[in-house]
Formats: C-alpha cells, sequence, structure tokens
C-alpha cells in the first residue's frame, strides 16, 4: 500500500516535532528571542499537521457504505487540505503577526546562546526527518524529480511530509540567522525580520500544499501513463473494435475509477459481449492495479454519416 511509506515518514516527523516544539518553546521564555517562538509555534502546527494525516489515513480504510457507496478513500485528501489550513493559519499568519510586532518594539535577548544551540540541534533532527521522507518517496518517485512527485503525487502524506520538513529546515535558517546577527549586533530587529520571513515561507508552502490538494479534492482522471496502459490494453482486445470514449477518476490515492464506452460488432451476442467485457476489465486491472472499479458500457458503430453523441470520440489504439 502506498500509505505504508508515507506512514514511516509522518510517524519520523510526529516523534522529531514533538521534542523539537517543546524546546523551542522552553527556549523562548529563557531567551525572548521572537523568531524561537515562532519556530515552536510552527514545530506544533507540524506535529497537530501529522497526527492529522495518521488520522485521514486511518478513517479512508473504513468500507463503503450506503451512504458512501464508493468507499471513503478521499478522507486522506480533505486531512491534507486541513493541514495547508492550520499550516498558513496557526504557523504562517501567527509567525507574520509576531515578526511585525516585534519589529515596532525590538528588544536584546537573553541568554542568547540557548537558541543557537537549540537550533543547531534542531537543523539536526528535522534533516533526519526530511532524510527519511526523501528515502521513503523514492520507490514511488522513479524517475520523477521532487518537485515533479509532489505536483502529481495521488497520495498526500509524502508530498505534505515533504514540503513541511523542507520549510522546517529553510525556517531553522532563517532563524539562525536573524538570532546569530541579533546576537552579534544586539539588535533585535534582526530577530524580528527572521520572525517576519518565517512566517512568510509558512504561508507560501501552506498555499502550495492547499493548491495541489485542491486538485486531489476536485477530482484528478489517472496519469498520461496509466491512462495510454488502459486505452492500450482496451484496443488490444480481439474482440475490440475500438474504444469510443474513457473518463478515469481517483476515488482514493490507491483507488481508480475507469468508465468507458467501448464498440463490438454489431451481430456479437450479449453473452458473448459480457465475456468480453469482462477479459477487458481484467485486462485493465492487470496492467494497472489499482483501477478498481470499473464500468464498461458496450456500443456499436454508428452508420457513416449519422451525428455521434458530443462526448463520443473514437480512440483508436494509434492515439
Amino acid at each position: 500500500m502506498s500509505t505504508s511509506g508515507g506512514n514511516r515518514a509522518i510517524v519520523a516527523a510526529l516523534l522529531a516535532n514533538v521534542g523539537i516544539a517543546l524546546v523551542k518553546l522552553l527556549t523562548f521564555f529563557l531567551s525572548g528571542s521572537s523568531s524561537m517562538l515562532a519556530e515552536s509555534v510552527h514545530s506544533f502546527a507540524d506535529t497537530g499537521n501529522q497526527l492529522l494525516l495518521l488520522l485521514g489515513g486511518r478513517k479512508s480504510r473504513r468500507q463503503a457504505d450506503d451512504a458512501h457507496p464508493f468507499g471513503y478513500g478521499r478522507e486522506r485528501y480533505v486531512y491534507a487540505f486541513v493541514v495547508s489550513i492550520i499550516l498558513f493559519s496557526v504557523g504562517g499568519v501567527f509567525s507574520v503577526v509576531e515578526g511585525i510586532q516585534k519589529l515596532q518594539q525590538p528588544h536584546a535577548l537573553e541568554n542568547p546562546w540557548w537558541p543557537i544551540g537549540v537550533l543547531l540541534a534542531s537543523i539536526v533532527l528535522e534533516s533526519f526527518s526530511f532524510r527519511t521522507a526523501i528515502r521513503e518517496s523514492r520507490h514511488l518517485r522513479g524517475s520523477q524529480s521532487l518537485v515533479q512527485f509532489i505536483r502529481h503525487a495521488k497520495a498526500p502524506e509524502l508530498p505534505v511530509v515533504l514540503l513541511e520538513d523542507f520549510a522546517a529546515l529553510i525556517g531553522l535558517t532563517l532563524a539562525f540567522l536573524g538570532v546569530g546577527l541579533t546576537i552579534i549586533t544586539r539588535n533585535g530587529v534582526f530577530d524580528a525580520i527572521g520572525t517576519l520571513a518565517i512566517g512568510v515561507l509558512l504561508v507560501l508552502v501552506a498555499l502550495v500544499l492547499g493548491a495541489e490538494t485542491k486538485s486531489l479534492l476536485v477530482g484528478e482522471g489517472a496519469s498520461p501513463a496509466d491512462l495510454t496502459a488502459i486505452r492500450d490494453s482496451i484496443n488490444a482486445h480481439p474482440e475490440v473494435e475500438a474504444l469510443i470514449h474513457i473518463r478515469t477518476l481517483y476515488l482514493g490515492p490507491d483507488e481508480l475509477l475507469v468508465g468507458a464506452k467501448i464498440a463490438f460488432a454489431r451481430k456479437k451476442k450479449l453473452a458473448d459481449v459480457a465475456t468480453a467485457i469482462d477479459a477487458v476489465e481484467a485486462s485493465i486491472r492487470e496492467v494497472v492495479p489499482i483501477a478498481r472499479v470499473i464500468y464498461l458500457e458496450p456500443d456499436v458503430y454508428l452508420p457513416k454519416g449519422a451525428n455521434p453523441p458530443t462526448e463520443s470520440i473514437i480512440i483508436r489504439a494509434a492515439d
């Protein structure tokens, strides 16, 4: 299942963020650094996000019922979208507001070396989490770059963790620069600028994550490679004269719906058509195993010159 690698990455990020968030918050109280406060809120938000992703994965495994006949696979998309909202509101907006306030009233840091030590340790832990997410994504993304994987992945967990960990590492670097410059110059403005930069970063990441998960919620079709494989498997069947039209839709990250109208010979018997449809369904599942819900409508060619239905387009194997 595609959730296994995602769950390992989520758990790794969760364990790292719980400890990091508590230590960052303690360091804020000891030093008064607004960058550390922003980073502690960031880590608490990430911790809540990872719990939401695990909850979404659990809820998505419920069996289909009368109210949801196609199952609950899209629960994972819903919770990933909620994560983007939390990251935007709790992490990003809070940090931006805190940064603006500190710019208006900057102050020197107390116990300034505490934040430096905590930030360095946090970078190490976040790097471990990020490395785990990258390793777990390798067998899913194949030759895709990380950017392509995040944009096109149908399972939201790994892209979310990758984006969160990347944002965390950049945020820690910004906080380190803000705190470091504040220590060197004894000017609290740099700490405030670091806080503001962290907030802007989180807002941008949340917007990217929200846009990608929104597309999944609205409904995405099969990838070009899978769609070609499905078309070829249908057209390759000896009883099929042509594929008239096809529609696909992800019901969840691991479940694809396929609906198609296929042409058979006019004089073909109903029993033979039914047997051929069963064989076509089996061939589709063989080339694209996640195509679990398949509806095939038999049809015949219209007489030459007749007006076909508006959405009926003959798609031959050569296409």
